[in-house]
């Protein structure tokens, strides 16, 4: 009977090594996009869910308002780009740390939100998200006392400060709320945080924006059925995440 012959540590890890080489064309197209992007949706399946759109907004300095946008979808389970990447902006004073956004301190929020519905200056807008015109009338409550605070509420409120949802500029022409702080809202964590058209390419209080072209079309790609989601934060902070 000849001796059995048992693979050594070194074979075993080198044949791991190869079949998770093999794997990775499996869930990701050939088109390029970020490595991070890449790990993020491979180590954390839990946050990502039945989701099947995905927009990341991301940067290595969280001081940093300048983020990079990548927007992927799932087909057949096969991770796939949808635009190229592109330049966004976010607060002025760039990334709160997870769980430590604050109401008016100039950063945006970390983490894994869903897209809510999307808004608008016009009647109506290329999009299969649930839509919503911005008049004149309408507001969204940032005062922490109130009873609507982090609410879109029709007609003047009755709070100390509020945001304009039909603004004098452009910034809010077309936009998505970002689900942040939305259930449960609690006071004082930051509220109206949207992604949205930019400012001449400068930074926001909170929010995530881009050139008006690109909020175009991610209006017209995202879809409600695919669960869309935005992650957004310091590559090292979202990559610290804690798989679930």
């Amino acid at each position: 009977m000849s001796k059995k012959l048992n693979p050594s540590r070194h074979e075993v890890k080198t044949i791991a090594f190869i079949v998770s080489i093999a794997i990775l064309p499996i869930l990701f197209s050939c088109t390029t996009y970020g490595r991070f992007v890449k790990k993020f949706i491979t180590h954390h399946t839990a946050q990502i869910g039945e989701s099947e759109q995905l927009i990341f907004a991301t940067s290595r300095d969280s001081s940093s308002s300048v983020v990079t946008i990548h927007a992927v979808e799932r087909n057949n389970g096969v991770w796939q780009i949808v635009f190229p990447r592109f330049v966004g902006s976010v607060g002025e004073k760039g990334f709160a740390a997870i769980g430590e956004k604050r109401e008016g301190d100039g950063k945006s929020p970390s983490g894994v939100f869903p897209l809510g519905i999307a808004f608008g200056y016009d009647p109506s807008v290329a999009t299969k998200m649930p839509y919503r015109q911005a008049t004149e009338d309408d507001f969204w409550v940032d005062d922490v006392n109130s009873e609507d605070y982090n609410k879109w509420v029709k007609g003047k409120p009755n709070a100390a400060s509020w945001e304009k949802m039909r603004r004098d500029d452009d910034q809010y022409k077309h936009g998505v709320v970002i689900e942040y702080n939305t259930d449960p809202i609690v006071k004082g964590k930051g509220s109206a945080i949207f992604l949205h058209v930019w400012k001449d390419g400068g930074p926001t209080l909170g929010c995530v924006s881009m050139p008006e072209e690109m909020v175009l079309k991610i209006l017209g790609w995202l879809d409600p059925a695919k669960k869309p989601l935005i992650i957004m934060g310091t590559e090292s902070e979202l990559r610290a995440m804690r798989p679930r």
